[in-house]
């Protein structure tokens, strides 16, 4: 056997083509550039369908919440989705939330959002833009633009409700329908108090800024933690939270040096923790990809957010 690869690798050299004297470094620099445009789409795959876990310390927070967004589930990634929901069940949670897209670029399988019954413990869930069809024409680069100037515009005080317009309600009322047959209450500006192992919470469920839906409720006013769940990253001043939990980014899906730029100097929130007007924000890195059939992300692997 070692003489057979031996020979082989004999056989591969005198049939490489050897570059002309003198353009030896040309040679070499276009091999290490033409390598890793080999192997990154590869990598790239992998690391879309390799879900890393996030513990997240949060004093005060009730403990075993688990937090995922942005499955937009599809026949390509439905396996990889109950793969992350077995995960889940592993660690038994006391409650789960969902923070939407869980429909996928063109398509919009109702009938795969039968999934969630999978999980063993409480599901509380909010939409996101997907789910209203909002905000979702063009290519990715388009899409992730436009929401990098609607963020700028935002963070400078203006109002940006009306650059997404023509929610499809009734998709998104089928949607609702679907997962609440399948053991997921949906939070439309609603709220609920539960207890979580022995612990009072509020959760009060944002419905999607980009459909103009959102409008939260009134809180009760007592002591019991609040956590608001919502699709895009936001914090409006006269919320009550002491925790929000957001999605909609999938943390950039491909590492992109403007976004982590406008990241670092607060102006969009791409991923991780943040302070919005004294409040925690977490945006999560989601779970799946919005684009065809196939995932990818590169440095943003798919996450799975664990509270305390």
């Amino acid at each position: 056997m070692l003489i057979f690869y031996v020979n082989t690798g004999v056989i591969i050299r005198d049939r490489m083509p050897l570059p002309p004297r003198g353009k030896e470094s040309w040679y070499f620099v276009f091999m290490l550039l033409f390598i890793p445009l080999i192997v990154l789409p590869g990598y790239m795959a992998w690391e879309a369908e390799s879900p890393t876990m996030t513990r997240l310390q949060v004093p005060g927070a009730p403990d075993g919440i688990v937090f995922i967004a942005d499955p937009h589930i599809k026949a390509g990634n439905i396996e990889m989705i109950r793969g992350v929901i077995r995960e889940i069940n592993k660690m038994k949670p006391n409650l789960v939330l969902l923070g939407g897209d869980y429909y996928g670029q063109g398509e919009e399988t109702p009938s795969f959002q039968e999934i969630w019954n999978e999980v063993d413990a409480p599901v509380y869930a909010v939409l996101g833009n997907h789910d209203y069809r909002v905000g979702i024409q063009g290519s990715g680069a388009e899409g992730r633009m436009a929401w990098a100037m609607e963020s700028i515009f935002r963070s400078q005080g203006y109002n940006t409700s009306t650059l997404y317009s023509n929610p499809d309600i009734a998709s998104a009322d089928i949607l609702e329908d679907v997962l609440e047959n399948n053991g997921v209450t949906v939070l439309r500006n609603e709220w609920v108090e539960l207890d979580v192992n022995g612990q009072r919470l509020i959760l009060c469920g944002v419905d999607d800024i980009w459909a103009r839906r959102a409008d939260p409720p009134v809180l009760p006013d007592n002591e019991a933690y609040r956590i608001y769940l919502i699709h895009e990253p936001y914090c409006d001043e006269g919320w009550d939270a002491d925790l929000i939990l957001a999605g909609h980014t999938h943390g950039g899906q491909v590492g992109n040096g403007i976004f982590m730029v406008l990241d670092i100097v607060g102006i969009v929130d791409i991923r991780g923790r943040s302070m919005k007007d004294d409040t925690l924000m977490y945006v999560t890195r989601g779970i799946g990809t919005s684009k065809g059939d196939d995932d990818y992300r590169l440095f943003t692997s798919p996450e799975i957010v664990v509270i305390n």
